[in-house]
């Protein structure tokens, strides 16, 4: 429905108040045809905040918003400081276990909003948590208010972890 929508919507041009419309119509614009009304920064930011669950987790347009974003953003490797990791929004959820690994904790708070992982993710997930060098502490400090922030990553966190976390 969204990808007759996107060819109704397009049909004459890409309109100049594409902001206003569906952020998930957007998952099946390239951000080429984007690029008439706003910069991909925008689109990206606004690709962030859409339900990718629209696109199946490793289908090829998923997989290629992602590339292209990272792109956009002009990310050389694999770390992702605290602001791109803000405009990736929910692409973060498809980032491999060796982007999580070396951008540390800037992740985190995306991550924990993430509905599912794959197993790279989670040891990933584990072992930035472990190592205690991010934003939150180690998690033998961690409060109540740490574990609202990063509920998400709860079900992801192993025994070795959650036993240092205080009662």
């Amino acid at each position: 429905q969204l990808s007759c929508l996107v060819k109704m919507v397009t049909l004459h041009g890409i309109p100049k108040d594409l902001d206003s419309y569906p952020k998930d119509l957007l998952l099946f614009l390239s951000p080429s045809d984007y690029a008439a009304t706003g910069s991909c920064t925008q689109f990206f930011a606004n690709i962030g905040e859409a339900n990718l669950h629209v696109l199946q987790r490793e289908s090829s347009q998923r997989k290629q918003l992602l590339l292209e974003a990272l792109a956009c953003l002009k990310i050389p490797g694999t770390q992702i400081n605290e602001e791109n990791a803000e405009i990736l929004g929910h692409l973060v959820c498809d980032l491999g276990g060796e982007y999580i690994r070396s951008s540390g904790g800037n992740l985190l708070k995306q991550l924990s909003q993430c509905d599912s992982f794959l197993p790279d993710q989670e040891e990933a997930i584990r072992s930035v948590i472990s190592s205690g060098n991010t934003t939150f502490g180690p998690p033998v400090a961690w409060s109540a208010f740490t574990l609202n922030e990063l509920s998400g990553l709860i079900p992801v966190l192993d025994h070795s972890i959650l036993q240092k976390i205080p009662k």
